[in-house]
């Protein structure tokens, strides 16, 4: 059998402790590397490493610049994002960096398990939620005309449809699988560049362009 040779990056002692118990019980996967800093990371990640488990943000700086430099000097390196974000910009942001696969903290052992198996094995791995999100997220990309307030994002122009139907932030959280948070970020950023005084303003705007 292959052993799967693995580094953890990530800056909470606990988390990283855990995620290492968990591999190390795991057939045909080996942890050779653990690190708490981007460089630390760098410093100890070698070509004698398959598989890198990165956490977005560490306590020196961006994982995701982390993984540019570990994908730059080591092509065959495969970096498996590990974090506690879930918006659109950070998946965009692993990926354009070399990694091959965004996990959310919280996934159970077997979806952490699989990820790491599928990524070693070359595949490019979503978690469920972030797979669910990206799904519909091309989806959207098909259904909504760009011609449609062109100075909003793909996402944003979604979520404006959702407003214009009538349905709350707490609606769209749940339907697009993402935080309220981020749904109430985005929907300031939409009425900031509609130059609406507000959501019922917004609406107004939308349904005129045919959304809703």
């Amino acid at each position: 059998m292959t052993v799967i040779r693995v580094a953890v990056v990530d800056d909470h002692p606990v988390f990283r402790l855990g995620m290492v118990a968990l591999l190390s019980t795991l057939d045909g996967i080996e942890v050779v590397v653990e690190a708490s800093s981007a460089a630390e990371a760098l410093r100890a990640v070698t070509d004698e490493v398959d598989v890198v488990l990165m956490d977005i943000e560490l306590g020196d700086g961006s994982g995701v610049e982390a993984t540019k430099e570990l994908v730059a000097r080591l092509p065959d390196l495969l970096v498996l994002m590990v974090t506690m974000h879930e918006d659109d910009d950070s998946l965009v942001a692993s990926v354009r960096a070399g990694a091959r696969g965004y996990l959310v903290k919280g996934a159970g052992p077997e979806e952490v398990e699989r990820a790491v198996r599928a990524v070693a094995n070359g595949e490019l791995i979503l978690g469920a939620a972030v797979a669910q999100r990206a799904m519909g997220f091309m989806a959207a990309s098909v259904s909504l005309p760009s011609a449609v307030f062109p100075s909003l994002t793909v996402r944003e122009r979604e979520i404006l449809d959702l407003i214009a139907a009538g349905h709350d932030n707490a609606t769209i959280s749940r339907r697009l699988v993402l935080s309220p948070k981020t749904v109430r970020n985005h929907t300031s950023n939409i009425l900031a560049k509609l130059g609406a005084a507000d959501r019922s303003s917004a609406i107004v705007l939308a349904r005129d362009a045919g959304l809703g």
